[in-house]
């Protein structure tokens, strides 16, 4: 058995933005509930971990966006744009949420736990340097990727983020530096807008924003496919210290706001190829990060799915894997990502 530490506190519970929010305290609470059963959540361990100090939070986000999200702490109810709103306690949930993932960085970068899950809200990869958005507060793992570089010293970390959703803050966040490398799949065009295949980075950061927009419908073995054939080859050539996952779950098949076909063992597929290319590139160093994710059924077998291959149990078996791997699977923009990706990556 792996030692897979999960980041879980109930003050995640209380962020709520409101009556009939789909970002509601209930997607954590499920996933909760499930670790309660003693013949699942013995296989983890919980540290205790701390918020994030307005400071780290300050390597990544302006100081007025901090001050205009602390201003909520207290208030019943705060509008930061139309889609994200607040309740008394939400900023220290998302200072919380920030220090989770640090946390995780910390322990598998010490050995202390061999990967990390941070069951967190409020999610964080819409959040830019100076705004709130897309229910995000603060961007969880890019200040945590932030902290990895200037306190941990870490030179080249990777930050692969399947949600649904581009995650147009995290992106932006490294988006002219080559110590961060971003990697996403998303619908497109979607919500924000952002993640075209164009958008390939600027300065020394030009070629290590890598978007794979995809036009809905896909399935596991598309995801597979994509991970396979560009993100994996790329990746042995980058060598990351360090491997950040944005786990969004609302690339679920049955997800109330995306067009994919993702069920658990996709999930679980998905996290074997990254565990297993954490293991070859970077000694296993690997930190989960939950996003979005709106079907509470789709989220909690999904996260269990991913959280079995993170401990060494099996989320999927392995005659699925290998069909999914062997899938026929013709993406246009697979052909087109590989063409672009190659002026930068080799492969």
């Amino acid at each position: 058995m792996k030692k897979t530490a999960i980041m879980k506190h109930e003050l995640f519970l209380e962020h709520d933005p409101g009556y009939g929010h789909v970002e509601s305290p209930d997607r954590l609470a499920v996933i909760y509930k499930e670790l309660e059963k003693s013949e699942i959540g013995n296989n983890f361990i919980y540290p205790a971990f701390e918020p994030a100090t307005q400071e780290v939070l300050a390597l990544n986000h302006t100081l007025p966006l901090i001050a205009r999200v602390a201003a909520t702490a207290g208030k019943n109810f705060s509008m930061l744009d139309p889609d994200t709103q607040t309740s008394a306690r939400s900023y220290d949930a998302a200072c919380l949420a920030a220090g989770a993932v640090i946390k995780g960085i910390e322990m598998v970068t010490t050995g202390e736990a061999d990967n990390c899950f941070a069951l967190v809200r409020p999610p964080g990869h819409h959040a830019e340097a100076d705004r709130a958005m897309g229910f995000c507060l603060f961007n969880n793992v890019a200040v945590a990727a932030r902290h990895a570089i200037k306190n941990l010293h870490m030179q080249r970390i990777l930050i692969i983020d399947w949600d649904l959703h581009h995650g147009n803050g995290t992106q932006h966040s490294f988006y002219d530096t080559d110590q961060v490398m971003y990697f996403s799949t998303h619908q497109y065009p979607y919500y924000p807008g952002s993640g075209a295949l164009s958008e390939l980075g600027s300065g020394s950061g030009e070629g290590y924003t890598i978007n794979v927009p995809l036009p809905g419908g896909q399935d596991d073995g598309a995801f597979v496919k994509i991970f396979d054939t560009v993100l994996c080859p790329i990746v042995r050539l980058y060598k990351p210290e360090l491997i950040i996952v944005s786990a969004g779950y609302d690339i679920y098949l049955a997800d109330p706001l995306g067009a994919m076909g993702i069920s658990a063992a996709g999930f679980a597929s998905l996290a074997r190829i990254l565990l297993n290319l954490a293991a070859e590139v970077c000694d296993g160093r690997i930190v989960f990060a939950l996003e979005g994710g709106y079907n509470l059924e789709g989220l909690k077998t999904g996260v269990m799915a991913v959280l079995a291959e993170m401990c060494g149990m099996k989320g999927v078996d392995d005659e699925t894997f290998r069909r999914l791997r062997e899938a026929d699977v013709h993406l246009t923009v697979l052909d087109q990502a590989k063409s672009i990706f190659s002026r930068y990556w080799q492969f």
